[in-house]
């Protein structure tokens, strides 16, 4: 239990940071509750003051005393007191409400802030071995948890505090005795929550790692709609998606159970001693030592410290499951950032020259991808990588990016080791396309100009026309102003190609990357492309992943890669002569092409 405080202790105080700049309003909350618990806690007496008026008076006009009347006047002024009472009790409520939620959803901005600000310092690595539903989930669904856990808890959990410990002092002007046996309340409490929260906590962190889980398969399947579709997978998507949302179904239901038995457990404790004391309260009547309005108002008193008791379920569900989603927050902040060289060195003007030496490399301790890999590119070389798939084409451009490190040898730069430069630098010098395109929802001038925002709108046009995408977004609504949707689907996939292809152009950088640039684009345009790359590459180092083997005849040096060995390296004609592994994959591509296949 010691061990579990600590942990819980250490995790709550990791949100200090975040907390700590907006303290005067929790603190004014806090004034606030204070200030509203009090009035909880004087108006019961102030009603028993009242009942045990009207009592007296009729007890006296029943026995025929002289004079005997009701007191309107002084019980105006209890009635005056109690609105009072009950109009603080609204404007502090409302203080409290405004300047809490000001500060915790201030404080969330800048947690939100933090964990946006951690994704972009983590490693590549990270979002390839963490899905990204669940890695979602946490950004959103786990921050709302502990925004909402925090909103609807924390001042929740202090006016409780205050009220019983108010509740019992009030009791005890009233009778001690009694005030005694409402005491037992207090450990039966404690021992059913105890009991209660030891075993939930593990449900609520299972929900919500479960949640994380279901996100990530919602993810997936919206992501590939088309090939779920297109294989009949509907039924297995469905019983998938199914399976884990059982899965949470259950972890749910399990910790939303544990936590709300509590209440009804609490609130059976406290019928139980309101029958004990209302007994003994109508002894003490009967022999005048207590009023009738007094046990009223022990009444609600005991009343009041049974709310927040009560409510601790509610407190329970709410507090397990912020702490589980604050738990999950951490472990991403926690994770372990890129690291920069505190005296980066600094590269020439116009870098491009790359040499790899000895450099070796695996995504796993003791599957090595790359091993032993030797080659120079010149400044204004072109260099393939071809090869079968996984053969670690797309691997060299990773540590070239320094996406990874290598585990031996180095990558120089114009012999510099790019481990000695700021990742930001070495990247500055390089524009990359991928396979994959990715745009954002804006223009297409914005997006054109990503890599480069203090682009004039000529160079923009310009780098379109070289692209080769200039007549089409003419033709488009709007033209290069046209919103682009956020999925991208108001334009074709080859289209989109395009488009980062002109991207990279207006980057204007030292080394260019294409990891299969042409692969979405028809032959009509891969020709008009291959023309204009050809402009491109002059006096700049590229890079080109290629499947289709036609696409990089004029290359400078074509290493051939299999099983993470160079195999063969050299030009294209050269590689065929030797009629080698390069030459069986090229065949293979034109087979039954006689002006090919040669």
């Amino acid at each position: 239990m010691k061990h579990k405080f600590r942990h819980f202790k250490n995790t709550a105080g990791r949100l200090a940071p975040y907390i700590s700049p907006y303290r005067t309003g929790f603190f004014l909350s806090i004034l606030m509750v204070c200030l509203t618990t009090l009035t909880l806690s004087i108006s019961p007496t102030v009603e028993g003051l009242a009942t045990s008026l009207l009592v007296k008076n009729a007890q006296d006009m029943l026995a025929g005393i002289p004079g005997a009347c009701v007191q309107f006047d002084r019980l105006l002024g209890f009635l005056f007191i109690l609105l009072c009472l009950y109009l603080l009790k609204t404007l502090t409520q409302s203080v409290m409400a405004f300047a809490l939620t000001n500060s915790i959803q201030s404080a969330m901005h800048d947690l939100r802030d933090a964990v946006e600000r951690k994704l972009a310092r983590l490693p590549v690595k990270y979002f390839d071995t963490n899905a990204f539903g669940d890695v979602l989930s946490r950004v959103t669904n786990d921050l709302d948890t502990l925004s909402n856990g925090l909103q609807q808890t924390l001042m929740q959990i202090l006016s409780g505090i205050l009220q019983i410990i108010l509740a019992f002092v009030m009791m005890l002007t009233i009778n001690r005795l009694m005030t005694a046996v409402v005491f037992l309340i207090v450990p039966a409490a404690v021992l059913i929550t105890r009991f209660v929260v030891s075993r939930s906590q593990r449900l609520f962190l299972r929900q919500q790692n479960t949640l994380g889980r279901l996100n990530g398969a919602i993810t997936e399947m919206y992501n590939g709609h088309k090939e779920i579709q297109l294989f009949n997978k509907e039924e297995e998507a469905i019983r998938d998606f199914e399976d884990i949302n059982a899965q949470l179904q259950e972890s749910a239901f399990k910790a939303q159970f544990m936590s709300s038995i509590i209440s009804p457990l609490v609130s059976l404790s406290t019928y139980l001693v309101i029958g004990v004391t209302a007994i003994i309260g109508c002894i003490f009547a009967q022999t005048g030592s207590i009023q009738v309005g007094q046990i009223q108002a022990f009444v609600r008193y005991v009343w009041q410290v049974n709310d927040p008791m009560s409510q601790v379920s509610n407190f329970s569900a709410q507090i397990q499951a912020a702490f589980a989603a604050l738990t999950r927050i951490i472990q991403i902040l926690d994770e372990e950032e890129l690291t920069e060289v505190q005296t980066p060195a600094r590269l020439p003007e116009n870098a491009g020259c790359v040499v790899f030496e000895h450099v070796s490399f695996g995504y796993e301790a003791g599957k090595p991808i790359i091993r032993d890999l030797n080659f120079t590119a010149k400044r204004g070389q072109t260099v393939a990588i071809v090869g079968p798939t996984g053969a670690g084409k797309s691997t060299i451009i990773n540590l070239l990016m320094r996406f990874y490190d290598p585990d031996h040898g180095r990558i120089l730069l114009d012999g510099v080791d790019i481990r000695t430069l700021r990742r930001e630098d070495l990247r500055r010098n390089m524009a990359m396309v991928l396979q994959d395109t990715w745009l954002f929802n804006g223009s297409i001038y914005d997006n054109l100009r990503y890599g480069r925002l203090d682009a004039r709108r000529d160079e923009v046009i310009a780098a379109a026309k070289m692209a080769g995408v200039h007549h089409f977004i003419k033709t488009l609504p709007g033209g290069y102003d046209m919103e682009i949707n956020e999925e991208g689907s108001n334009i074709s996939q080859g289209e989109k190609q395009l488009l980062t292809i002109a991207r990279a152009i207006l980057k204007a950088p030292q080394i260019l990357i294409l990891d299969e640039a042409t692969s979405s684009v028809d032959t009509r345009l891969e020709k008009r492309l291959q023309e204009a790359m050809a402009a491109v590459i002059d006096n700049r180092t590229s890079f080109i992943i290629a499947h289709r083997l036609s696409t990089i005849r004029n290359a400078d040096l074509i290493l051939v890669l299999d099983h993470g060995d160079v195999v063969e390296q050299g030009r294209h004609e050269e590689l065929l002569k030797k009629g080698g592994f390069y030459a069986r994959l090229y065949r293979s591509q034109f087979a039954g092409n006689s002006s090919d296949g040669r």
